[in-house]
C-alpha cells in the first residue's frame, strides 16, 4: 500500500475531479434585458430574469497585484459611469478543474449577487453570504447559482471569490497576515455586504455566512476570529466540521502558524526565491502558474496569527467564538467519493489490503489494529467501509462535537444529508454506489455551474423542504416553522426525499463512541 502522502494527495485530486463534475459551464445564455442599481462606489449594470436579478463581477476589494501581493484586502476603488455586472468576472488563481482551464488572473476579489424582484426599501430582506469549497486550492463563487434559494426563500444571495492556494494562505516571517489573507478577504467582503447590501434590498441587519467544505470550515474560523465580530448574525456550516484536526487529510483544518512558515520557505525555495536577499520581493515577482505549480496540493489557513488567535477547535472548545445561532450538518456517506478515487487509482480495499490502508491513516501504535475490528473487510469489497472511516472520522463525529460545544452556549440545529440517490457528481460508474457523498447536497440549495440536476418529484420536494429551513434561519435565527417537518435543537434531523424527520441514532451509526473515546 503506498504511503499516506500519495493517498492524501488522490484524495485532493478526487475533490478536484468532483468540482469539475458538478460545475460545468452552462452554455452561454442568449442576451437578456439588463437592470441597474446604485451602490456607493458607482452604478451596476445586471440582468434581469424572471423573478430576480443578478449583479456579476462586484469588486469588494483592490485587485492584490503587485506590491498588494500577499497584503490586507485594500477598499475597491470607485468607478465612473456604468459598470457592467451582467457576466462573472475571472476566478482567483487555481488550476484547471472547476474553473474549466484554470485562471491566473489576480485580480478576483469579486462578489456576485442574486436577489428577488421588487426590493422594499421599508422592509428589506435576509442575506446569505456563501463561501464556496475546494480545499482552500479551488473554486469560484460563480459556480453557484443561487436564483431557487433567492426567489423561494426571498433572500438576497452573495457569493464570493477569495484569495486561494499559496495566494491566499502563504506564511512567510516577516509578512503581516501570514497564512490569512483568504480569510481576511471574505471579511472584506462581509464588510462590503454591511456597507452597500441595502443597493439590492439586503438587509445588513439580517447576514448569515454559509458555506461548505473549505467554505464551512472557512465559517468556524471566522467564528473564532476577533476581527470577525459584528459582520455576521447567523452561520451556516455544511461538512466543514470545527473540530476537525491536520493529521486527518481529508477535512478542512487549520495548521499552526509555524507549520505554516516552514511550507512557505519550500515554496519560496521552489520558485527560486531562497537565496534572494529580499524573500517577499522575489515572491512577489514570480508568475502566477509558477506559484500554482510549485504550492501544495493541501492548503490551510493559520493560527497562531492577528486574524487567527487560536485553532478554531481548541477556540470553540474553549468558548471563545462569536455568539450567534448556527445550523451545521454533515452527508451521511461523507467519506465515499474520496474512497472511490482512491480505490480507481489503483489501489484495492480487500481484507488483506485493508490494515495497510487504515495505518497508513492513522499510524499511532495501536489505533490501525482497533479501527480495523470496528471496522472489518470482508471479501473484496472494502470501499464502503473505507469511506465509512473517512466520513465518521473526518465529518459525521467532528461535526457532533462541534455540534454540542456550539449549543453549550448559542442556539445549534444539527442536520444529516441522507438521500442514498442524490444525483452523482461524477461521470462514469464509481466501483461502488456512493450514497450521499460529501457535496451531495449542494445540488438541492443550487445550480451548480448554472445547471439544474436532474431530481426526481420526491428530490425536488426535498429540495424545496431544504431552502425552506437554510433560508428560514436566514430570517429568523431558526430553521423550523409551521409549513416545514419539526426540527427540534435535541436531535438531528434526517434529510431525506422519502423521510425529512428527526433521527437519534446518526452518533451511534457513525462509531462516534469509538472516535470519541480517549
Amino acid at each position: 500500500m503506498r504511503t499516506r502522502r500519495v493517498l492524501t494527495t488522490l484524495g485532493c485530486a478526487l475533490s478536484a475531479v468532483l468540482a469539475t463534475a458538478w460545475t460545468t459551464t452552462a452554455p452561454t445564455p442568449a442576451p437578456r434585458p439588463v437592470t441597474e442599481v446604485r451602490t456607493d462606489d458607482g452604478v451596476l449594470r445586471g440582468n434581469a430574469h424572471d423573478g430576480y436579478r443578478t449583479f456579476e463581477g462586484i469588486p469588494y476589494a483592490a485587485p492584490p497585484k503587485g506590491a498588494l501581493r500577499w497584503a490586507a484586502p485594500r477598499p475597491a476603488a470607485p468607478w465612473h459611469g456604468v459598470r457592467d455586472a451582467t457576466r462573472p468576472a475571472h476566478a482567483c488563481p487555481q488550476a484547471a478543474g472547476e474553473v474549466p482551464g484554470g485562471s491566473t488572473d489576480e485580480d478576483c476579489l469579486h462578489v456576485n449577487v442574486t436577489a428577488p424582484d421588487g426590493a422594499d426599501p421599508a422592509h428589506p430582506r435576509p442575506v446569505i453570504v456563501w463561501l464556496h469549497g475546494g480545499g482552500f486550492t479551488t473554486g469560484a463563487g460563480a459556480s453557484y447559482d443561487a436564483h431557487r434559494m433567492a426567489v423561494r426563500g426571498d433572500v438576497v444571495v452573495v457569493t464570493v471569490d477569495y484569495r486561494l492556494g499559496a495566494l491566499g494562505f502563504l506564511a512567510h516571517d516577516g509578512l503581516p497576515g501570514s497564512g490569512t489573507f483568504g480569510l481576511a478577504d471574505q471579511q472584506a467582503a462581509l464588510r462590503w455586504v454591511r456597507a452597500g447590501i441595502g443597493a439590492f434590498g439586503g438587509d445588513a441587519h439580517q447576514v448569515t455566512l454559509a458555506g461548505e467544505s473549505a467554505g464551512g470550515y472557512s465559517v468556524c474560523a471566522q467564528l473564532a476570529s476577533p476581527a470577525a465580530r459584528g459582520l455576521f448574525d447567523r452561520a451556516i456550516i455544511e461538512s466543514g466540521p470545527c473540530t476537525g484536526t491536520p493529521d486527518h487529510p481529508f477535512a478542512p483544518s487549520s495548521a499552526p502558524l509555524a507549520t505554516a512558515r516552514a511550507a512557505g520557505e519550500d515554496l519560496t525555495a521552489k520558485v527560486g526565491c531562497g537565496g534572494a536577499r529580499d524573500a517577499l520581493a522575489c515572491l512577489r515577482r514570480v508568475s502566477v502558474p509558477r506559484l500554482l505549480a510549485a504550492q501544495d496540493t493541501d492548503q490551510q489557513p493559520a493560527y497562531d496569527t492577528p486574524l487567527l488567535p487560536a485553532d478554531p477547535a481548541a477556540a470553540i472548545t474553549a468558548g471563545r467564538y462569536h455568539r450567534v445561532p448556527v445550523l451545521i450538518g454533515s452527508n451521511h456517506d461523507e467519506g465515499n467519493g474520496w474512497a472511490a478515487g482512491i480505490i480507481q487509482a489503483g489501489n484495492p480495499v480487500t481484507a488483506e489490503t485493508w490494515p495497510d490502508v487504515v495505518s497508513a491513516f492513522f499510524p499511532a501504535p495501536g489505533q490501525a489494529e482497533a479501527i480495523v475490528r470496528a471496522y472489518p473487510v470482508h471479501g473484496t469489497d472494502g470501499g464502503p467501509v473505507f469511506g465509512a472511516v473517512i466520513g465518521d472520522a473526518d465529518f459525521a463525529c467532528p461535526t457532533a462535537r462541534t455540534r454540542t460545544l456550539l449549543a453549550a452556549h448559542v442556539p445549534t440545529w444539527r442536520y444529516e444529508f441522507a438521500d442514498e440517490h442524490a444525483p452523482p457528481l461524477t461521470s462514469g460508474t464509481p466501483p461502488f454506489p456512493l450514497g450521499a457523498p460529501h457535496a451531495s447536497e449542494l445540488p438541492y440549495l443550487f445550480d451548480l455551474g448554472g445547471r439544474p440536476r436532474d431530481l426526481t418529484a420526491a428530490q425536488h420536494r426535498l429540495a424545496d423542504t431544504m431552502i425552506d429551513y437554510w433560508t428560514r434561519f436566514a430570517r429568523t435565527g431558526s430553521p423550523d416553522g409551521p409549513s416545514s417537518p419539526h426540527w427540534s435543537r435535541r436531535t438531528v434531523q434526517s434529510l431525506a426525499p422519502d423521510r425529512v424527520a428527526p433521527t437519534r441514532t446518526a452518533d451511534l451509526r457513525h462509531h462516534c463512541a469509538f472516535w470519541d473515546a480517549p
